[in-house]
């Protein structure tokens, strides 16, 4: 009997193909949504953000939060790394893919720029695919059509493709205009919005393989540019770390758009440092070493500086932490979120904030309470399901518990009290036992 079975097995999977499926569909079951690494918002309304996740696509809303609809499903990548929306035109909407925020060989990558003209509605692929992780997106403030991209690279060999790529024609054609060497790539870089000839940018020096990641070397470090991009300067000699002799880590820039000759540069050394310039880069002076502020710095680590106080800056890292004295003492424990990796600041209101973070992302609109939003966005690690009628499903998620859930239920959807966990953070498999 057991050869016809054989046949009969053989036969079954023989028959079947893709077809069978194409009229599955998957539906959202839960639990709860996390891990957002790209925020933007546009400037005087209060009702449009986005949200880009590490692996769940971009989402938007239109009315403050109330309700989000993805708006990235279609393209064939899901990390959105970096957001810009044009100030002349919020319709013009760009989205960086690949994850920057790395500390081992599995992060998200990506496959280029893309751009919007209907504030998200559309996508198209305007290139720069072999760079595989954008960090920054940059808009020319006055001309919408140059646009500077900070490109990190694959990080994991080698590699051209990265370092600072400048548009002139709307994305159509891109030219790299800071090359540093194929081991060094761009993770940040920030424009002066009343002078946008003058760019600030920081190179680092990164290679992950399978068993770990080597941050920092000599070839890192911050870079400064008066035209617009097309000559660059190491700001090494200038009081910043970089260079021979001095290798750095993971670099935060940031301009004072109420005072750009005061610039902040956070960096990744043996002992983090924040340094400081008051006359646009001629000098810089180390302002604190408080490890706070740069905590496993390749997983974290942005600043920003407030539009209305050049003294006022906010550093994301572990903690969300605020100076209101240029660095010299800071402030953590807001509840803006925990694990923090993205800020937008509106331009026009300096109370208006965004925060992306591993717990999804947060929006205050007084600088001081935060509400969070929850999207399905969750990186769940793995997942099982037992026997039970209906059946559960077991899961674990990053950043947070091991979960049980039903797949259907009684009461007109699945909530988050469904849910139950079984386990602490990021605790690995969750396989019920057959029998039991």
């Amino acid at each position: 009997f057991l050869f016809p079975f054989i046949l009969f097995s053989y036969a079954l999977s023989q028959s079947l193909n893709a077809d069978h499926f194409n009229n599955l569909k998957f539906r959202f079951i839960g639990p709860d949504g996390n891990r957002a690494i790209s925020v933007v918002g546009v400037s005087n309304d209060h009702n449009t953000y986005y949200v880009g996740a590490a692996s769940g696509g971009l989402f938007r809303t239109k009315n403050n939060g109330i309700s989000w609809e993805p708006i990235f499903d279609d393209q064939d990548v899901s990390s959105v790394s970096a957001l810009a929306i044009s100030q002349k035109n919020p319709n013009i909407l760009w989205a960086g893919t690949g994850e920057t925020f790395v500390i081992r060989p599995a992060h998200a990558i990506g496959d280029g720029i893309y751009k919007s003209t209907d504030g998200g509605d559309t996508w198209i692929n305007m290139g720069l695919k072999k760079t595989a992780r954008i960090a920054r997106i940059i808009v020319h403030p006055d001309n919408d059509n140059i646009v500077y991209v900070a490109a990190l690279g694959h990080t994991y060999g080698p590699q051209k493709e990265r370092g600072v790529y400048r548009t002139t024609n709307g994305g159509k054609t891109w030219k790299q205009i800071l090359f540093v060497d194929q081991n060094t790539g761009a993770i940040d870089i920030a424009i002066d919005r009343s002078n946008p000839d003058f760019l600030i940018a920081a190179m680092w020096e990164i290679h992950i393989n399978t068993w770990g990641l080597n941050s920092g070397g000599e070839s890192g470090g911050v870079f400064i540019s008066k035209n617009g991009g097309n000559t660059w300067k190491r700001q090494d000699k200038n009081g910043l770390p970089g260079g021979k002799g001095k290798p750095v880590g993971k670099i935060a820039v940031a301009i004072s758009q109420s005072n750009p000759k005061t610039m902040y540069a956070l960096c990744e050394e043996e002992h983090p440092g924040l340094y400081r310039t008051n006359n646009g880069g001629k000098s810089w002076f180390l302002v604190s070493r408080n490890h706070t502020l740069a905590e496993r710095a390749p997983y974290y680590m942005r600043m920003a500086v407030s539009p209305d106080n050049p003294e006022k800056i906010y550093v994301l890292n572990v903690q969300f932490s605020v100076s209101e004295d240029g660095g010299k003492t800071i402030q953590s424990g807001y509840r803006a979120g925990g694990d923090n990796h993205d800020i937008w600041i509106d331009p026009e209101d300096g109370d208006r904030i965004m925060v992306a973070h591993d717990g999804c992302a947060s929006i205050t609109n007084d600088g001081k309470t935060f509400k969070r939003v929850v999207l399905p966005i969750a990186q769940m690690y793995h997942a099982h399901t037992d026997d039970q009628i209906p059946y559960n499903v077991y899961g674990n998620r990053q950043d947070g518990y091991s979960y049980r859930g039903p797949s259907n239920s009684r009461e007109r959807g699945i909530s988050l009290g469904h849910w139950r966990s079984f386990g602490g953070c990021e605790s690995g498999f969750g396989i019920p036992d057959p029998h039991d």
